[in-house]
């Protein structure tokens, strides 16, 4: 493919771009939807998607892999055939819940031996088995197989897992090279995205950028964030690492989420976000608005008529009282856990609609100043 990534406009570090993927193109700063397991939590399907403002669904490789298996999804034409959605689609490499929900593995170099959290069954996940169930499931992004290195962790292991992740990387890409060339694969232009990690250790986080950069991925996320550090430290690494990624390559700030962190992170040159906060306060009442976040599960709104927000325009707060979802929910009513989540979705997507015009007009910091500490405040 031609040009994948081109800064529109600058503001300072912020960026106004554009991603262009076989798959249609997406603009940039752009919130991901997660659907983990091809669907998002609170019964928002794949249709739904449009009238919400998405532009990429984010998919999961563990949990896909385990159940129904990626090669169930190759059969049946891939992840865009299977979940109905026709846009960019990102897969994250299984690296993350590798990590996370195993509660037995063993890391080689070769790759990691797990047990399934969903069975028992003990698999091997290594880089070539991670990209080719990436292949399988026919994403328009893959990402490289990380170690998504637990918070804290001592300078010398970090230092090393890093090393061993760049290899990883390495491997990643002779074996997507090898899988695009392929008769029976479903894209054939599959992007991959590397991974930097190094925790909250700068210097290891630049080495290790520096070098995951001459690997030449279509794109570089920053990994390993948001995992108990506190916030300066978060931003103290994007300050430090953002500038060396080349600047017709996207930035993929993984798994960080509130308003408030987006804001910062795009304003250090980050270009796209990924995060369950949105549909998992949902499905607690914890719904966003303009003004901050109301949890509409609270007596005060059980005869309140007016919708979530007045400025939203999504069709739950064109056509919903607070009163009618705070019912749902007390009523144990499922209805609650879906509108409440295409609402939060529809504000997230919105938002960052918002903060692309703001870029546009060169104006991203005053959007900024206005939001930046109102937006996530509890009302």
């Amino acid at each position: 493919m031609s040009e994948i990534f081109k800064v529109i406009k600058k503001e300072k570090q912020a960026k106004l771009g554009r991603v262009k993927t076989v798959h249609g193109v997406f603009k940039t700063p752009c919130f991901m939807n997660v659907a983990t397991a091809g669907a998002i939590k609170g019964a928002v399907s794949s249709l739904d998607l449009k009238q919400i403002k998405c532009q990429v669904q984010l998919c999961n490789t563990y949990h896909l892999h385990i159940h129904p298996g990626d090669e169930i999804v190759k059969s049946l034409g891939g992840l865009h055939k299977f979940t109905g959605w026709k846009g960019p689609i990102l897969t994250d490499s299984g690296g993350f819940q590798v990590f996370s929900l195993a509660k037995i593995r063993e890391i080689e170099e070769k790759g990691v031996f797990f047990n399934s959290h969903f069975n028992g069954k003990k698999i091997f996940m290594g880089p070539e088995e991670s990209i080719k169930i990436q292949s399988n499931l026919g994403s328009t992004i893959a990402m490289a197989f990380d170690e998504c290195i637990a918070f804290p962790s001592t300078y010398s292991y970090t230092e090393k897992s890093c090393e061993r992740t760049l290899r990883w990387l390495e491997r990643c890409k002779k074996a997507m090279e090898s899988l695009n060339k392929q008769q029976d694969t479903i894209n054939k232009n599959q992007l991959l995205f590397g991974i930097n990690q190094g925790l909250t250790f700068t210097d290891i986080r630049k080495k290790h950028m520096k070098q995951i950069v001459s690997c030449n991925c279509d794109g570089y996320a920053i990994g390993g964030l948001s995992v108990g550090e506190p916030k300066e430290d978060m931003f103290n690494v994007l300050e430090e690492v953002v500038p060396f990624v080349p600047c017709n390559k996207p930035v993929y700030l993984m798994g960080v989420g509130t308003l408030q962190d987006i804001l910062n992170a795009v304003s250090l040159g980050v270009d796209m976000f990924d995060c369950v906060m949105p549909s998992r306060n949902a499905r607690h009442g914890n719904v966003n608005s303009w003004q901050g976040v109301l949890n509409i599960l609270n007596k005060k709104y059980e005869k309140d008529p007016n919708p979530i927000d007045y400025e939203c325009g999504c069709v739950v707060c064109k056509n919903h009282s607070r009163a009618y979802l705070r019912h749902l929910f007390k009523a144990k009513e499922m209805l609650a856990f879906r509108l409440c989540t295409i609402h939060n979705l529809f504000f997230y997507n919105n938002f960052l609609e918002k903060i692309r015009e703001s870029l546009k007009k060169r104006r991203f910091y005053e959007f900024k100043e206005r939001f930046l500490n109102v937006i996530s405040k509890r009302i």
